[in-house]
């Protein structure tokens, strides 16, 4: 058993964060002691999918949502598995899109790399589209790829 300090720690979350949690029922079956929150091992394994849900753009009220379903039992196993499929869906369409960007990222820092090199664009701008590096020559294509 934890105190909440200690999980706040652990999660490098603010205490008042585990309390508000705690008030929107994301800790169903969590025990207490003289009023005090001890949070075991299956409170410290619901944080970790709070939090995994919560960097994937969930709000706090479909989270609820998902720990009721997991009070509710066996049953709700297809919404679950449907929640974190959206999810998972959502964020590798977020990957394509920042990888997007990074390459742009990349390409820019080796054009101006050159270009500083050479003391003007010319050379660099002559390469383009088909005369680039090959790992430059990627992320030009995958920048600029709809």
């Amino acid at each position: 058993m934890y105190s909440i300090g200690q999980v706040a720690e652990m999660f490098g979350l603010p205490i008042s964060t585990l309390r508000y949690y705690d008030k929107q029922g994301l800790f169903p079956k969590m025990e207490r002691v003289s009023g005090i929150r001890k949070f075991s091992e299956t409170e410290i394994e619901a944080l970790r999918v709070i939090e995994c849900l919560k960097k994937s753009g969930l709000e706090i009220k479909d989270i609820k949502q998902f720990m009721d379903w997991c009070v509710e039992g066996a049953s709700t196993y297809p919404q679950r598995k449907a929640l974190f499929e959206k999810q998972r869906e959502r964020l590798e369409e977020e990957l394509i899109h920042m990888n997007k960007v990074l390459d742009m990222l990349k390409f820019k820092c080796w054009y101006y790399e050159q270009a500083m090199r050479d003391g003007c664009e010319d050379q660099v701008q002559s390469m383009i589209p088909d005369g680039l590096p090959g790992d430059v020559q990627r992320a030009y294509e995958n920048a600029h790829h709809d």
